[in-house]
């Protein structure tokens, strides 16, 4: 089956969940939140930076971790852009500076490479990073509210072929304007729940048979 029929019938199977199961009730789950009582890392999902990093930020300062780990993600033709001479600074670095600028030790955050296009591609580069000797069994990852389900579900997918086991909490931004109990009042919050859900789907149907360890 071509992808993008696919893509449609994952759309209408959608549609047809959140009529059936309530709005309400999907806004609750896609907002999952576990934090655990202290982890080894927190790491930072590229995105919505400022509300991200604002809760990454907050939980270091309340002794959740000491430790921010921040994947470089790409931007596109970025290189292309200093070759020309544009001044500009990567969304990471902006993250970083701005994680800095709030009281966090430079030392204590660590910059992974990857040219992350995903948050595939993310979890990918932060098992490498605990592959590499790193004692890292507890991680507590940041993002946005509706983003946080799908994110949890790909690190642990990912994590799994780690040398040992990894526990994954999550702490969606409470700096987001999004609420699970009337999201489908707002514009922006409608398309964010429907997009994640058909990427949920997505991943669970197609990109989590593709993925090689």
């Amino acid at each position: 089956m071509r992808r993008p029929v696919l893509l449609f019938l994952l759309s209408v199977f959608i549609l047809l969940f959140l009529y059936s199961n309530g709005c309400r009730r999907v806004g609750h789950w896609l907002v999952r939140r576990d934090l655990p009582l202290h982890a080894d890392a927190i790491v930072v999902l590229m995105g919505s930076f400022p509300e991200r990093v604002l809760q990454a930020v907050d939980l270091y300062h309340e002794g959740k971790a000491g430790h921010l780990l921040i994947v470089y993600e790409s931007m596109g033709p970025y290189q292309v852009l200093k070759l020309r001479g544009a001044d500009i600074i990567r969304t990471t670095e902006q993250v970083r500076d701005a994680a800095i600028d709030l009281g966090v030790p430079a030392d204590r955050i660590t910059m992974l490479p990857g040219e992350a296009r995903s948050t595939l591609d993310e979890a990918v580069a932060v098992r490498e990073y605990i592959r590499g000797s790193h004692d890292i069994d507890t991680l507590l990852l940041v993002s946005s509210p509706t983003h946080m389900r799908r994110a949890y579900m790909i690190f642990r997918k990912v994590l799994r072929s780690s040398e040992k086991p990894v526990f994954v909490g999550t702490c969606p931004s409470s700096y987001s304007s999004f609420s699970p109990d009337k999201w489908w009042r707002q514009k922006e919050d409608v398309q964010s729940v429907v997009s994640e859900m058909v990427k949920i789907l997505s991943f669970l149907s197609i990109e989590r048979r593709e993925y090689r360890e």
